[in-house]
């Protein structure tokens, strides 16, 4: 079991200039990590699989695909892809690959073939959910859905449970009739999603809800850019005064999880985000903080203002959101169950490392990040903040 010393090891936060004060007890619970068939353990340490499966994975080579390849593979599984062949079509070359489109829908590649297991990892419309699931109903013993924390319609109470509201169905059926984009849409699309995999599948059906997921490969940048930030070091601009709750999981442990789902049988519904214990923004920095030597300073600045200067939470401010009663619960999700059935969680240090590492690989026109406060935008609030607070 990780324990949230271990989590936040070789944080110093003190050098953030913040108090922890106080904070929820609510977490992720207090289960036991680390079940049975090792779902944590690392690459050139796993044990095979006592009974090695045939899983298809939908999707496969974007960011959560290729870590569920490896492990699965690692553990000795038997794994075929199926996508369109376009995104990183170089990966795993020794893996069969079906080519298809879902969008078209076009599944006829899967014909022929059998299944112990499918991991959905591709579907954010719940029709291309409805049209796999009735292909392969009868040709996979079991289907583990993708779905989101952004299946439950409220946000605003901390510890929330797997069982807590999602959308409906209506609001499903609302959300296509009004024409609303994919993200507007998302969380009536992933719930509807869920329903439609319980449908088809029964008890062998599984839906796993990550929150933000974070690590290596991820060119999304909403983890990304604080490591990038802070190994960039100088003044870094931070929302808030600290002590607001965050959550985030590793694409390694999230995807070891999934596969160690299907190896034991489960089903049901799992809320999957992390850590076990509650985190601050403070203590997400600080861990953050801790892989880098370049001389950093973090300066708090209060949301009130970073609201009156047009600072967008989330996407300016990443695994931040402004407070208030209706977003409460948005990082303080429960996730005892998944802890329970064998989620567990590397130290926050090694995915800043490992995330840091990944994206100084890459070529430099390669490392512009999606998200993030524009460098002439933070500088300007800083001193602006400076000026007043003097």
């Amino acid at each position: 079991m990780s324990t949230r010393r271990e989590f936040l090891a070789g944080s110093a936060l003190a050098g953030l200039g913040v108090g922890l004060g106080s904070f929820s007890t609510i977490g992720c619970g207090g289960g036991q990590g680390n079940a049975e068939g090792e779902p944590n353990a690392e690459a050139g340490g796993i044990s095979p699989a006592e009974n090695p499966l045939r899983i298809l994975i939908l999707g496969g080579t974007a960011f959560l695909g290729p870590a569920q390849v490896d492990y699965a593979l690692a553990r000795g599984h038997e794994v075929t892809l199926f996508n369109r062949g376009r995104t990183n079509p170089h990966l795993f070359p020794d893996v069969e690959k079906l080519i298809g489109d879902r969008a078209e829908p076009d599944y006829s590649a899967l014909e022929g073939h059998e299944w112990d297991a499918v991991i959905d990892n591709s579907a954010n419309v719940a029709s291309w959910l409805d049209d796999a699931t009735q292909v392969l109903q009868d040709r996979a013993g079991r289907y583990l859905f993708v779905s989101s924390i952004s299946a439950h319609s409220d946000n605003s109470t901390v510890g929330q449970t797997e069982d807590g509201p999602v959308f409906s169905e209506e609001d499903y059926n609302d959300a296509v009739a009004s024409g609303a984009g994919l993200g507007a849409a998302f969380g009536p699309n992933k719930a509807q999603a869920e329903r439609l995999t319980f449908r088809a599948f029964g008890d062998r059906g599984i839906v796993v809800r990550p929150g933000l997921i974070v690590g290596p490969m991820d060119n999304s940048g909403r983890f990304t850019y604080w490591p990038v930030r802070i190994d960039r070091g100088g003044e870094v601009l931070a929302p808030g005064d600290g002590n607001d709750l965050t959550q985030i999981v590793d694409v390694r442990d999230l995807s070891k999880f999934m596969v160690h789902l299907v190896e034991q049988e489960q089903s049901g519904t799992f809320n999957a985000t992390g850590p076990e214990s509650p985190m601050t923004m403070a203590e997400m920095l600080a861990g953050i903080r801790s892989v880098t030597s370049t001389p950093v300073t973090i300066t708090w600045v209060h949301a009130d203002f970073l609201r009156e200067h047009e600072v967008g939470g989330w996407m300016e401010m990443p695994c931040w959101v402004y407070p208030s009663p209706e977003t409460a619960g948005f990082s303080a999700y429960d996730c005892t169950k998944a802890i329970n059935a064998g989620l567990a969680f590397r130290p926050l240090a090694e995915t800043a490392r490992d995330t840091l590492a990944w994206w100084k690989s890459l070529p430099e026109e390669q490392q512009a990040l999606r998200t993030g406060i524009d460098p002439e935008k933070e500088a300007n609030i800083l001193r602006v903040w400076s000026e007043r607070s003097a």
